[in-house]
């Protein structure tokens, strides 16, 4: 065997090599896409999912089936500061009852603590609870780690939190954020939604 065939051997070798390297990195970088295109996608569909359900209970706030049940819109809302609200509202049973049986009821949103999802890798995702009358609460884990209100009375001036006076809300910001549940190389997709100056109808009807 002669020196050129060595050469041509080791220069085989190292291509091979090199091309070997380039294939798993090319295989690591599209497992790693493929994770975050997942990682977006949860989070997107977890988050139109926490917004249709939000946007449908804060505009029905002061709302009954038998309008007459509520002659005095500004007592609606109970409670409310940046992370708790407690309002009247007729709350849909479908298909029975698709809006409403009539009868008045109080739901509550209200952010809980971190450390009670202890069952997933993120360590700042929250249960985001929705109680109904004196039902036991009940959160869903769909990723929320960011969630905050902000009030405002009728000539668009900032009402502090806790409000006072909650016969002033007019409308209502609502900030959200969300994120995956678990990291791909210590980074979590997130995704942030405002809807801004939210009005509910019947908070109108004074």
């Amino acid at each position: 065997m002669g020196f050129s065939t060595l050469l041509d051997i080791m220069g085989s070798s190292i291509v091979g090599g090199m091309l070997l390297l380039i294939l798993l990195r090319l295989n690591d970088a599209s497992i790693q896409n493929t994770f975050k295109s997942s990682g977006e996608l949860i989070v997107q569909q977890n988050l139109v999912e926490v917004v249709k359900l939000l946007e449908y209970d804060f505009r029905k706030i002061g709302y009954c089936q038998q309008y007459n049940k509520i002659p005095d819109p500004s007592k609606a809302i109970i409670y409310a500061d940046s992370t708790r609200i407690s309002f009247i509202t007729d709350v849909a049973q479908p298909p029975t009852y698709p809006f409403g049986d009539g009868n008045l009821d109080t739901l509550t949103y209200y952010l809980g603590l971190a450390s009670e999802l202890t069952a997933t890798p993120n360590t700042d995702d929250r249960p985001l609870y929705r109680v109904l009358n004196k039902e036991t609460p009940r959160g869903s884990n769909l990723g929320v780690t960011f969630f905050q209100l902000t009030y405002f009375n009728a000539m668009g001036s900032l009402l502090p939190s806790p409000v006072v006076d909650k016969g002033q809300i007019s409308s209502i910001q609502i900030d959200l954020e969300i994120q995956n549940l678990a990291a791909y190389d210590g980074q979590y997709s997130s995704v942030f939604w405002r809807q801004i100056r939210m009005v509910a109808p019947n908070l109108r009807n004074r």
